[in-house]
């Protein structure tokens, strides 16, 4: 075991960019995929494969600053750090990756991934329990930050791809 990762979370991990990487033929087989109208954050919105995924190519970057921000902030108190979805930096960056080619996409989800595996590795026990504060879901440990922002976050954007392959939905 590493110092930063327990062996589930690094296979888990693992298996989280072998399951993108397994995605990417299917993906863009059925390419053209439409640009969604709507891919911001109201009930009108729909997103097609390039919306997730460049929506994933924005994420792990930013969380893994945001995780930086949380890992070196001035104690005592918990670091601010985050965003909400409304965000229009995040919007912005979604409406211009989103016109990438795909296998560009895949390509930087690979390498943030890959990024995260290397950073994870190295975060000590005491940095692990650390806390930030997010704007809207309040003090998050650094435990939970991964979970919820990245692992979890990760793999409910392969749902989401998966579903959209199996019945041509967008959501």
């Amino acid at each position: 075991m590493t110092a930063g990762l327990t062996n589930a979370e690094l296979d888990r991990l693992a298996d989280i960019r072998a399951a993108y990487a397994a995605l990417e033929s299917r993906v863009m087989a059925r390419e053209p995929w439409p640009l969604a109208d709507d891919f911001g954050t109201g009930p009108e919105a729909s997103w097609g494969p390039r919306e997730v995924l460049a929506h994933i190519v924005e994420m792990l970057p930013f969380w893994l600053g945001e995780l930086e921000r949380v890992v070196d902030g001035p104690p005592p108190a918990p670091t601010p750090f985050g965003r909400i979805a409304d965000d229009p930096v995040r919007i912005g960056l979604i409406g211009r990756e989103r016109t990438l080619p795909l296998r560009v996409l895949f390509g930087r989800i690979d390498g943030g991934l890959a990024e995260w595996s290397e950073r994870l590795a190295t975060l000590t026990p005491p940095e692990r329990a650390l806390v930030g504060l997010h704007p809207r879901l309040g003090e998050v440990s650094v435990d939970r930050f991964l979970e919820q922002f990245v692992l979890g976050h990760a793999e409910d954007h392969l749902a989401q791809l998966e579903t959209i392959l199996e019945d041509g939905s967008t959501g």
